[in-house]
């Protein structure tokens, strides 16, 4: 409606009328145009921020949260843990946001916050560029209620009794604060945020700081509370056309693929079919949401795997194992291994294109890149190897992968004593039934990961370095020592998977990963993207392994884009058995233009979602109930707040304004005849 239009409305009659009606019209149009221009005047949003979220399980909560309109506190700079006294007991303007460095970012410190959570409004933590020596949100025992280890098998291992795998584990992740608790980068921000500080807050001399005071307001409200049946109860209540979701499940896809290719619509057991299947997880965590890096958590792990398979591809095309070799990458392990356990309901219902009884052994990659000294070593569970079949399978794998270092500069051992396995998808497996499998790793007991599920778990932690005088393009070029090891560790993998796969023994020394795949994923991933599993289903680490793997171990074909998407339709070819994905690849020299085309791989996506909401068991204890809470938006933002009295004198006048504004109008619009009135002329009579 256009201002005229609106006059209009307000009457043709009375010109006065008018007049004031066009004059309040302009006054709010004016406001209206103002008004961002007002607030941000008086706020600073701040961009550069990552805030701690809520997640549920069968039994609780974890995670932070503002409250629906936001938390408000006045800065306090924490400069030690003694200089908490100010904001929990002795500062006079609470509550106190309070901003600290990460190695303030610890248990105690946060604990005392959270026991005196009436004085503060929320924790905002500057995540420098460079890494403290240590630091592990994580528990000691990850995923220790959902592994193989129980009160009925192998109690004395359950729980991490004999070995504590993360010692260095703070278990910050797996607490419930209920204020916000947000990570700011060390840039201009965060000194400006800081300046602020100093310019309002600091008290001088003991004297309180003087008004207007410095605050911030973290928006961070999350939908979900209680447990995931709590959630998940919540959303099945539909009293809307368009009902408000309150938490989703963690979860994703899994890659997987094998170097004979299985049809895909036809699940169950296959007969005669015997299957090696190596193993790696793909997610990692953070105290913070989606800042997951996984450097040596997840990524060396698939990344030498990815290697393997691709070191794998030409001996195996020119002379097949007699066992087949299937690639598998979970998802959502770090939350009770949701990615392993789907696939292995999947195998004993029925639902995959092998079942348990096809698979012979099982290899693992954990993590691998930091190992110290020569030595990897190889952990197997000392609870199954009672079975005599089961061992000697086990000692088989063993062999075959220490006979597999010939000419590399490291040895495999096993562990001096006997431990359980580590927190490792193989757990899944044996939950089902004893199948034979190592897991390969760089720690003998403890990870060597002083980072391990956290955001410094980086390629500072891989130390992928580089000469200072390099360009982005020689770094690409440039073979780290990181990279070095992990080829040479991709190459011993892929030979004991070929002699396991029962290859021909005479090819297994010419078998050699390529450093070239090493560097460029090293050099890349740990950087980009981001490795969280989510409630986004296929996310970016997702495609991106599922198109490596499909790249490294299918074939070019020479179908066209309209072909690739439907490849039936072509003799020859089929769905059933392989995937086709259009891939753009590289820019030859002298073009602008990428050599695109078709790739046919045996690379399949599956369903990583816990098989406890497949079932509707949300208070399951055999599977991963783990939920994401939604919210509708994260926001910060800094401001000056003025003084309570200040506040209330401004409110009493507003208030006064008011009321003298409505006497006012009552008192014109009961004389609005005597003032508004204008003489007429008698109309002429007509005859």
């Amino acid at each position: 409606m256009t201002l005229d239009e609106m006059v209009r409305c307000l009457g043709n009659g009375n010109t006065s009328l008018q007049k004031l009606a066009t004059s309040i019209v302009f006054f709010f149009c004016l406001s209206d145009v103002s008004c961002n221009s007002v607030e941000q005047k008086i706020y600073v949003e701040l961009n550069n921020t990552v805030p701690c979220v809520r997640l549920l399980n069968a039994t609780h909560q974890i995670g932070c949260q503002s409250s629906i309109s936001g938390d408000t506190g006045v800065i306090h700079v924490l400069e030690s843990e003694s200089d908490l006294e100010w904001p929990l007991s002795k500062g006079p303007n609470p509550p106190y946001m309070v901003l600290l460095e990460s190695s303030l970012f610890t248990r105690s410190i946060m604990m005392k916050m959270k026991n005196e959570s009436n004085r503060v409004a929320g924790v905002a933590v500057v995540v420098p560029n460079t890494s403290p020596p240590e630091f592990s949100p994580h528990t000691t025992c990850p995923n220790e209620n959902t592994g193989v280890y129980s009160d009925n098998y192998g109690p004395n291992l359950a729980h991490c009794n004999t070995t504590v795998w993360n010692p260095l584990g703070n278990g910050l992740s797996y607490e419930e604060f209920d204020f916000p608790v947000f990570s700011l980068k060390e840039d201009n921000e965060t000194e400006f945020i800081k300046q602020c500080y100093l310019d309002h807050n600091r008290a001088v001399n003991g004297s309180d700081p003087q008004y207007p005071l410095c605050a911030m307001q973290l928006f961070s409200h999350m939908h979900a509370v209680t447990n995931t049946p709590t959630c998940m109860r919540r959303n099945d209540i539909n009293f809307s056309i368009n009902p408000e979701m309150v938490c989703d499940p963690l979860g994703d896809y899994n890659v997987w693929g094998s170097i004979r290719p299985y049809n895909d619509t036809v699940f169950g057991h296959k007969e005669n079919e015997s299957v090696v299947i190596a193993a790696a997880r793909l997610d990692s965590r953070a105290f913070f949401w989606e800042v997951s890096t996984g450097a040596e958590g997840s990524i060396s792990g698939f990344v030498t795997l990815l290697a393997a398979a691709q070191a794998l591809r030409e001996v195996t095309h020119k002379a097949p194992p007699t066992r087949n070799i299937l690639f598998a990458f979970f998802q959502g392990e770090t939350f009770d291994y949701i990615g392993s356990s789907r696939m292995v309901y999947d195998m004993e219902n029925g639902k995959f294109v092998i079942d348990l009884d096809n698979v012979h052994s099982i290899l693992e990659i954990g993590q691998v890149a930091l190992h110290s000294g020569t030595n990897l070593f190889l952990h197997s569970d000392p609870v199954s190897r009672r079975n005599n079949t089961v061992n000697d399978e086990v000692k088989n794998l063993v062999n075959n992968l220490q006979s597999s270092t010939t000419g590399l500069s490291f040895l495999l051992v096993e562990p001096n004593v006997s431990q359980p396995l580590p927190p490792s998808s193989l757990q899944r497996f044996l939950r089902a039934q004893p199948i034979p499998g190592i897991v390969l790793a760089d720690h003998e007991s403890a990870f060597n990961n002083r980072y391990y599920e956290s955001f410094y778990d980086n390629a500072a932690n891989l130390n992928l370095t580089y000469p200072s005088d390099f360009s982005p393009e020689e770094q690409l070029e440039f073979v780290t020592e990181t990279a070095k090891s992990l080829t040479d560790v991709a190459t011993v993998v892929a030979r004991a998977l070929y002699k396991q796969a029962e290859g021909d023994k005479s090819l297994v020394n010419t078998i050699k990963a390529d450093p070239k795949i090493l560097l460029y994923m090293s050099n890349r991933s740990p950087s980009a993207p981001e490795y969280y599993v989510g409630v986004a289903m296929s996310s970016t680490p997702t495609r991106l392994v599922q198109y490596l793997l499909a790249n490294l171990t299918g074939a070019a074909t020479n179908l066209t884009q309209s072909q690739c998407q439907k490849p039936d339709e072509l003799p020859n070819e089929s769905r059933q058995m392989y995937s086709y994905l259009w891939v753009q690849g590289v820019v030859p020299p002298n073009s602008t233009q990428r050599d695109s085309f078709c790739v046919r791989a045996s690379v399949r996506l599956t369903k990583a979602v816990s098989p406890a909401f497949e079932l509707g068991e949300y208070a399951s204890k055999d599977y991963s109930t783990w939920t994401e809470s939604r919210w509708k938006f994260i926001k910060a933002r800094i401001f000056l707040v003025a003084s309570r009295d200040l506040e209330m004198l401004t409110l009493g006048a507003g208030v006064a304004v008011l009321f003298t504004s409505l006497l006012v109008t009552y008192f014109i619009s009961t004389k609005a005849d005597v003032l508004f009135s204008s003489t007429r002329e008698p109309a002429s009579a007509a005859y």
